[in-house]
């Protein structure tokens, strides 16, 4: 992967994000995750407005900065990728704050990894140029701005031509419910996508005073989507390709049930 000047690249056609969004579409609040789970590419890319959570609390052992990445031929082998980070404020560093300890040498590990595990894929070489935004992240030396600069890559392969904004540049209130109520309203949304991990604790009295509607968004559980909910999504785009990815995501029942309910 060739490292470019993150402060002289285009900005992806995925973050095209207005001061006022237009009104209307569905949100997707989610925190920064490196090299999302399949799942997760599948619900941004059922959304118009991606709000990249960032001012929430870091939590080690998860998503924010590792992923497994499954090998080419057995998806259910798999192999961790992480992020070395280190948090200034400890346990109360929030995501936005984190800091990769040695950035250089976690971007060489990162391209090392992802050439091995998928160099092989006939994919590669557009796999291989959207990435290059990714290792221009490390130069800021923050885990989420590689982070989110991973799921960018991944989404702008599927050709989503979404908005993305952080919530740390949006208004919202305290309280977990009310404040993904707040940020959904903020960016135009009249819908919010919530997946069964957060469909538990939701409360939805927040999103109907907005006039906000919540819609569940669900993924089958056979063929690439057996193992969507531990590995990187970047096993079914060197395996599929990111045009036959990105078809698969339009037809996705989950999608379906929630541009239909939108309409």
């Amino acid at each position: 992967m060739t490292r470019t000047n993150p402060s002289l690249a285009k900005a992806s056609p995925a973050a095209s994000s207005p001061d006022s969004p237009a009104p209307g579409g569905l949100c997707a609040i989610h925190q920064p995750n490196l090299f999302p789970r399949l799942t997760t590419l599948a619900k941004l890319f059922a959304a118009d407005s991606w709000v990249v959570l960032d001012d929430v609390q870091f939590t080690r052992r998860d998503y924010q900065h590792r992923t497994r990445l499954a090998a080419m031929n057995d998806q259910e082998r798999t192999q961790w990728l992480s992020i070395p980070t280190h948090l200034p404020r400890g346990r109360q560093t929030v995501i936005s704050e984190a800091l990769i300890v040695d950035a250089d040498l976690a971007r060489r590990r990162t391209e090392s990894m992802l050439r091995q595990h998928y160099g092989a894929s006939p994919y590669w070489s557009a796999l291989a140029q959207a990435l290059n935004s990714v290792s221009a992240a490390f130069e800021t030396g923050r885990t989420a701005s590689v982070a989110e600069a991973s799921t960018r890559s991944l989404l702008d392969l599927v050709g989503w031509k979404g908005q993305i904004l952080r919530s740390s540049e949006l208004p919202a209130r305290p309280g977990r419910s009310q404040r993904l109520a707040d940020l959904t309203a903020a960016v135009g949304a009249r819908q919010y996508l919530c997946g069964p991990g957060g469909m538990g604790y939701l409360d939805e009295s927040p999103f109907f005073a907005e006039g906000i509607g919540v819609i569940p968004f669900l993924t089958p559980e056979t063929s690439i989507w057996s193992s969507s909910r531990r590995v990187s999504a970047l096993w079914a785009l060197a395996s599929l390709g990111p045009a036959d990815l990105a078809d698969r995501l339009r037809v996705l029942p989950g999608a379906q049930i929630a541009l239909e309910t939108a309409a």
